[in-house]
């Protein structure tokens, strides 16, 4: 028996949920890949680091991400003096 129109919206709405949910996975598996990486190449370079540091501290303002990012912060600071 054929699907029905409102069947047919119905099957297509959830496809459509389907591949929100698995664009937006994609989406925030590109994010962390490309922080890992970012974060890996400033950890290796005083001037990176400086510049993530500055980037961060300009940025990141909810106060619960500052107090996360507070380790990362010190040790591209670290990394940043070793520069000067």
């Amino acid at each position: 028996m054929p699907k029905t129109i409102d069947q047919q919206i119905a099957t297509a709405e959830a496809k459509l949920a389907l591949l929100r949910t698995k664009k937006k996975a994609t989406d925030t598996r590109v994010k962390i890949i490309v922080g890992a990486v970012v974060v890996k190449a400033a950890l290796e370079s005083p001037d990176a680091a400086a510049k993530l540091a500055g980037l961060l501290r300009d940025r990141v303002t909810r106060d619960l991400d500052v107090k996360d990012i507070q380790q990362l912060l010190a040790s591209l600071d670290k990394k940043a003096a070793r520069n000067g």
